[in-house]
């Protein structure tokens, strides 16, 4: 079996992150899979490491505008794959623009399909992006014949806007990088924190509407203003629309700047060593698909306060104390209660690692592959 991959549409973030780890980790002999051909902007190929099994491909169209790639897509990588004799198409992007078949895509994005969430960007540029890709993501998971979904909670959300799909399903969530995996450490007891050494609140995520980070700092500035010696750590990329609304809620709550800091964007070959020194961790967004995020802070060994919306009761079960992420008052009653109990903390932390153990690279590839064969083989048994 000859696999393509159209990574074209894979630049930047968790779908670049997915290209990498699986091909790094992946068998494909073990699937009956001879070799993979992948299509990618330069970027994306300098990060997949070389294999033997595979062959890394560019062109200019895809370091060109959307249109171009798009173009390309639907006709000169249709042509190439054809020549090449290849068996199966996946597009990890989730949007299928060739008409090669067979096809198999993935579901990465749940804001097209959350109208509560879509519209938080009100009338912009990023709304008609949304729309369009809600669309384009439909077509493509009614025709395609089959299509990964990373969640249940994911499946059902997409499945409630395309209809019955007519290809196969399968949900393969994604993996861990080992470099994220620590023990959960002892958890001290509240009067042990003070304002030289208080307790260290983590959150990585991009700013942005779905995020709440505004509702976090709001909820530590309440905890702090009650007398608990408490930090909070923000670390990720802004959305430049959307940072001033951060900023604000910061001055509000701490025009000191003593207890509340915005880090902004780290490397993510950096990432771990955020949860490293923190000492909880709190999730706030609202819509997700796969929150990578999430599984990060829980293989970090960390009591997770965490936003009880979408997949995240899903992956972090009964592991975490859940609340409303838009609501500062809940936000604050979750972190203080795990603040007030290092016996809580340590439960939550223990099973958090326990419940990630299950989320590896090794174990995604291995899934990715199994499903793409079974596919491939399925389309040639109804090939005349």
């Amino acid at each position: 079996m000859l696999l393509a991959i159209d990574a074209s549409n894979i630049r930047v973030g968790g779908g670049v992150t997915h290209l990498v780890e699986l091909l790094r980790v992946a068998e494909p002999s073990r699937h009956g899979i001879e070799k993979i051909f992948v299509w990618a902007c330069a970027s994306t190929l300098a990060r997949i490491e070389d294999r033997p099994w595979l062959e890394k491909r560019s062109d200019p169209a895809l370091e060109a505008h959307l249109l171009k790639r798009i173009i390309w897509q639907r006709w000169e990588l249709n042509k190439l794959i054809k020549a090449m004799g290849v068996n199966l198409l996946f597009v990890p992007g989730g949007s299928i623009i060739s008409n090669f078949r067979p096809a198999v895509t993935m579901s990465r994005n749940m804001l097209p399909f959350e109208w509560r969430e879509l519209k938080r960007f009100g009338f912009s540029t990023m709304t008609l992006k949304l729309a369009l890709l809600r669309w384009l993501q439909v077509r493509s998971f009614r025709q395609a014949d089959g299509t990964i979904f990373l969640t249940r909670y994911a499946y059902h959300a997409v499945t409630a806007a395309t209809g019955p799909l007519r290809g196969t399903t399968s949900i393969v969530p994604h993996g861990i990088d080992t470099r994220f995996r620590l023990s959960p450490r002892p958890q001290r007891a509240l009067g042990e924190f003070t304002p030289s050494d208080p307790l260290r609140v983590v959150y990585v995520s991009t700013i942005d509407v779905f995020k709440h980070q505004w509702s976090v700092v709001e909820a530590i500035g309440r905890l702090h203003a009650e007398g608990l010696p408490i930090r909070l750590d923000l670390y990720g990329p802004a959305r430049a629309s959307v940072l001033p609304r951060l900023t604000e809620a910061m001055k509000r709550a701490d025009p000191r700047r003593e207890f509340v800091r915005y880090w902004g964007e780290v490397d993510y070959k950096e990432i771990h060593a955020c949860y490293a020194t923190a000492d909880l961790c709190v999730f706030a967004s609202s819509c997700e698909n796969m929150p990578n995020i999430l599984i990060e802070s829980m293989a970090a060994g960390l009591p997770i306060a965490c936003s009880e919306r979408g997949p995240m009761p899903e992956v972090l079960g009964e592991a975490g104390i859940y609340f409303d992420p838009e609501n500062p008052a809940s936000i604050a009653d979750a972190v203080r209660t795990l603040a007030a109990a290092p016996e809580l903390r340590a439960e939550k932390a223990a099973a958090s690692s326990a419940a990630a153990a299950q989320f590896s690279w090794s174990r995604c590839a291995s899934e990715t592959l199994d499903f793409l064969a079974a596919v491939s083989r399925r389309a040639a048994q109804k090939s005349p």
